[in-house]
């Protein structure tokens, strides 16, 4: 097994980030909303001001893993974070670190720039990511409850005073 390199995704890359998205899609059994399409990718991965960054891991020329993230800001702590949105390494390559490899690549770059952490979510369901989750030392968070505003609550929301 030879060491995995990481790098940005860029421009050629759409078809694979799709791809490895549509994997963890399905594994999370979520596909019925997948609307990634290359396109989406080029306007919003690949753009001046990208509104997620994603990051490959590759096994030789073959991809093996993808994290998907953005900054976001604890306003407390006064620091920079990583909001880490997508993290997925297909089964056949799975066993070999590389989930652990691309958390400790968001780690040196958090550090890097002064970051106070990487902070994600795992489906309450998914025991086996939970297990990897809590190997690394990263504990949930407690006492918080995850909150989402979408569809028609979202559009009500924005039509009330």
């Amino acid at each position: 097994m030879q060491k995995p390199s990481i790098r940005p995704a860029g421009a050629g890359d759409e078809e694979t980030v799709v791809a490895l998205l549509r994997g963890l899609a399905d594994y999370e059994r979520l596909l019925d909303r997948f609307r990634i399409t290359p396109e989406v990718v080029r306007r919003d991965y690949f753009c001046e001001r990208p509104l997620l960054h994603c990051d490959l891991l590759f096994e030789g020329s073959k991809p093996a893993g993808i994290a998907t993230w953005q900054w976001s800001y604890g306003s407390f702590a006064a620091m920079p974070k990583i909001y880490l949105a997508d993290l997925y390494v297909p089964p056949e390559y799975r066993g070999r670190r590389y989930g652990r490899a691309l958390i400790a690549h968001l780690a040196r770059r958090a550090l890097e720039h002064g970051g106070a952490g990487v902070e994600w979510e795992v489906l309450d369901w998914n025991k086996p990511s939970i297990d990897f989750y809590d190997s690394l030392g990263a504990r949930p968070v407690q006492g918080w409850i995850g909150y989402r505003l979408e569809g028609a609550a979202l559009e009500a929301a924005a039509a009330s005073a």
